[in-house]
């Protein structure tokens, strides 16, 4: 009876597995086959618009002045007065006396000039009285023509030339005693300081370096390929005027917080520089100490020495693209959505290009055309993309 189990059970389990088996064989449905779902690559992408785009060029450079020079003694001299202005960052007027001299030196020498052109006078005088009489002789006793030396002629001649020369001495005596007073020629600011009260000061030395403040000079460097963007007259033999060249926006951190300022391009350097073969424009800032009224809490003078940043006014450029960065491909190409959704690439003529920006010509870019903005990491001609783009904003 055992035996007979052992081999009858799986004979059964054989015969119920088969039959299990036919039965989910017979009860299965018809297999329909699912077409298969294609996930297209979605895009963002920004609708063109044809509009003009104004360059700047930038640049940078430090404040100069106008006008700089040193203030020197022409004649010795105790220092007997100072002015208040004449102090390391001094302001002074055109016409100030900054610095006086003791003058003694020079009456005295006038003095004594005056008595020779005194003496000068006398003689002088004389002889022409003596050349006189001696006319009116020959005239009654004398035959023929009379010379020269017979009339006191080159006397008369030599009295006169040292009556000038007397008369010289007492106006250069006049003019150092003039030159006791060192008077400022322009407005402007005192640099350092090199001389004061009751120091002896031998003709020749330097008592002071000066600028002027009437207005200040940036120097800006740009490069030649940057140089065909602006509007600039590059005749050497040009008037200089503030009002005529491009205009410059400068701004520095000064006292804690941005400070800008406006100036406008007046000339050119005379070279090109031999190092970095870069053109220096030169930006003038009219008043640069000036603060206008109700300013006084943003606005700061433009000092010399600041180092300042540029943007400097170029040309117009019409009928162009403005893109973010993100849409420019290698370098030079850019991805479009046709109408069908499918992907065009494009190349491009890149004009300008900012921090955040990039100024393509509108050639082949017509308006309404979509480009793409967003990260493409597989992209082939034709391939079909969703643009997700929200354009009700």
């Amino acid at each position: 009876m055992r035996i007979l189990l052992k081999i009858l059970l799986p004979l059964l389990v054989l015969v119920l597995g088969a039959l299990g088996t036919k039965w989910l064989i017979d009860a299965r449905g018809e297999i329909v086959p699912s077409p298969p779902v294609v996930v297209l690559p979605t895009v963002r992408t920004l609708e063109l618009a044809s509009t003009s785009f104004r360059v700047e060029v930038l640049a940078r450079g430090s404040v100069m002045p106008r006008t700089q020079s040193a203030l020197v003694a022409e004649v010795g001299g105790r220092v007997i007065a100072v002015s208040p202005a004449l102090v390391a960052g001094g302001f002074f007027a055109a016409g100030e006396v900054l610095l006086e001299l003791d003058p003694r030196d020079g009456e005295l020498a006038l003095a004594q000039a005056k008595l020779q052109v005194a003496q000068a006078v006398r003689k002088l005088s004389e002889i022409q009285a003596d050349a006189a009489v001696a006319k009116r002789e020959w005239a009654e006793l004398g035959e023929g023509q009379a010379t020269a030396l017979g009339l006191l002629e080159p006397q008369v001649a030599e009295a006169g030339a040292a009556l000038n020369a007397a008369q010289a001495r007492e106006s250069h005596a006049q003019l150092n005693i003039e030159r006791t007073q060192l008077v400022a020629s322009f407005a402007g600011r005192v640099r350092a300081k090199y001389a004061d009260l009751g120091q002896y000061i031998p003709p020749g030395s330097v008592l002071a370096e000066l600028y002027a403040v009437d207005y200040a000079e940036v120097r800006l460097p740009i490069s030649d390929s940057e140089l065909a963007h602006l509007e600039i007259d590059l005749n050497t033999r040009a008037v200089e005027t503030s009002a005529a060249g491009p205009r410059v926006r400068l701004w520095a951190d000064f006292a804690g917080a941005r400070r800008e300022w406006t100036a406008r391009i007046v000339r050119t350097e005379g070279e090109i520089d031999p190092l970095t073969r870069m053109v220096v424009l030169v930006a003038r800032v009219e008043d640069p100490y000036d603060i206008p009224a109700g300013q006084e809490g943003t606005a700061a003078p433009l000092t010399v020495g600041l180092f300042v940043e540029a943007a400097i006014e170029g040309r117009m450029l019409e009928d162009v693209r403005i893109l973010p960065r993100s849409a420019l491909r290698d370098g030079s190409r850019v991805y479009l959505v046709s109408p069908e959704n499918t992907l065009q690439r494009r190349t491009v003529e890149v004009l300008r290009a900012t921090r955040e920006n990039i100024v393509v010509a509108g050639t082949g870019l017509p308006m309404g055309t979509r480009v793409i903005v967003s990260p493409l990491e597989i992209a082939t001609e034709g391939m079909r993309v969703k643009d997700i783009s929200d354009r009700s904003r």
